[in-house]
């Protein structure tokens, strides 16, 4: 029987030490995968306990200083959501400036953004235009389980497995969706990070859509533009 040429031999050799080393790789990936998921489990299992234990201490600090006849006062807020809800015409430079630092650049774009002095003086120059408040733990996680996508080389990518954010996030400690929930809800040490990271959310226009009349009036005024507080939450959920 005649014999294979060497040229043969030598590329039956690379390809069977290619396959090899996929089934290594693959069996690998595999068992990164298991202890990850186990390890994620345990996290978002940590991080329940933690959001229960908070909400409790409130509400027990509440009822002791109703009890010794005072009141309570919680923290200030840290974290709120802006949702655009008036397009581009009569909108000032100033605020449109301001908009494109949110990145509100189109109507019905929401965001994230962190309390502080300036970013609060920013928000009441632009509250024409705009509508916010408070998210609660359920509307941050709804927000980014089901309108969320990252940001991974300019591309908006669907966050469908954590993988995701693990290579477009690329920081220690945010390696899962619970991790990323956790890390916006709490305003953690990574915020702008994990903020920058998801793309802004595209939301739908709520059942009836606003109305040209509500919409150039404040809420307290019975309008839609301007603070809310955490009457938010109610409008997240018609928009999702």
């Amino acid at each position: 029987m005649a014999k294979a040429p060497e040229s043969v031999l030598k590329k039956q050799a690379a390809q069977a030490k290619i396959a090899a080393d996929a089934l290594v790789a693959a069996k690998a990936a595999k068992k990164l995968h298991r202890a990850n998921k186990k390890a994620f489990a345990t996290r978002g299992a940590e991080y329940a306990a933690e959001y229960k234990a908070t909400e409790k201490a409130a509400i027990d600090a509440r009822r002791e200083a109703k009890a010794k006849g005072g009141y309570f006062v919680p923290q200030e807020p840290k974290l709120c959501f802006v949702i655009r809800i008036r397009g581009i015409i009569g909108v000032s430079p100033k605020a449109k400036k301001i908009m494109q630092l949110f990145r509100l650049r189109q109507i019905h774009n929401g965001a994230f953004v962190k309390l502080n002095e300036a970013t609060i003086r920013m928000l009441r120059l632009i509250e024409p235009y705009v509508t916010y408040g408070y998210p609660s733990l359920k509307s941050v996680k709804s927000l980014i389980l089901k309108r969320g996508f990252g940001k991974i080389n300019k591309q908006r990518i669907p966050i469908g497995e954590n993988a995701v954010i693990t290579e477009g996030l690329k920081v220690d400690g945010i390696d899962c969706v619970d991790d990323l929930i956790h890390e916006i809800y709490t305003v953690g040490d990574n915020f702008k990070q994990a903020n920058n990271f998801l793309w802004t959310f595209k939301l739908s226009s709520p059942s009836g859509g606003f109305s040209s009349k509500t919409k150039l009036l404040h809420f307290l005024e019975g309008g839609e533009a301007g603070a809310r507080g955490e009457e938010i939450n109610k409008l997240i959920a018609k928009m999702i």
